[in-house]
């Protein structure tokens, strides 16, 4: 589905990714880990249209590399970014709304469906997004990407700094999106649930792939984990 070959990003004049290359199949979770600052995020940002990018990124065969956000999300390709980016005065219920693209008849999620998968919203669906608690706007973000019903969706830290209940409901949440055909590209700070949910993973160094195989392979690979992941 997504195939990314030699990508280089670029913040002004720093040279930040370096030749990049991955790719996610049909209904993989494929895990993007590295230390902060290897350029993960840059990763994400490139091939969602975001920063200043040279290089590949096909999407079903077709160059999307130099395209707008808003062409790549209507083409199945959704983002979550670290960063949320709810919108704080709207309740939680137009968060959602804003998310959903025209219905397509073989959609995959209403907004039932996140409701009860994440309860919480649903009893604060009339409440600002603003005054959540960060474990609820992580829920409403993801639930958001999921309203435009993507094929592949990029997931930036969907745990960081949340509580371990959460947390398990975050790893649910993934499963699910596998078990729906939903592809994801997950970049995670946690190492054992990374490797738990994902099926391949790419380990990230100084803006370049420093690795690339199996959840069991990296489990053998103690170098590259004490030089690349490990504190």
């Amino acid at each position: 589905m997504l195939k990314v070959e030699q990508l280089h990003a670029f913040y002004g004049k720093s040279h930040v990714l370096h030749g990049v290359s991955l790719q996610v199949g049909a209904g993989e979770i494929v895990a993007l880990l590295g230390r902060n600052g290897s350029g993960r995020s840059t990763t994400a940002k490139a091939i969602m249209g975001l920063v200043d990018a040279r290089g590949s990124v096909l999407w079903r065969d077709r160059q999307m590399l130099g395209k707008k956000t808003f062409e790549l999300a209507q083409s199945g390709l959704g983002y979550v970014p670290e960063s949320r980016d709810i919108f704080p005065t709207l309740t939680v219920e137009q968060n959602l709304l804003l998310g959903q693209k025209r219905r397509r008849a073989d959609g995959r999620w209403s907004q039932g469906d996140l409701y009860a998968l994440f309860p919480q919203l649903k009893a604060r669906q009339h409440t600002a997004a603003g005054v959540l608690s960060g474990g609820e706007q992580q829920m409403l973000t993801l639930s958001r990407s999921l309203m435009g019903d993507p094929d592949l969706l990029i997931i930036d830290e969907p745990t960081e700094g949340l509580a371990p209940q959460v947390v398990t409901l975050v790893g649910q949440f993934l499963t699910l999106l596998r078990a729906r055909g939903v592809a994801v590209l997950l970049i995670e700070q946690k190492l054992s649930l990374a490797l738990n949910l994902s099926d391949r993973c790419y380990v990230m160094g100084h803006g370049s792939v420093v690795f690339d195989g199996t959840p069991p392979q990296l489990r053998q690979a103690s170098a590259i984990r004490k030089e690349w992941l490990e504190v």
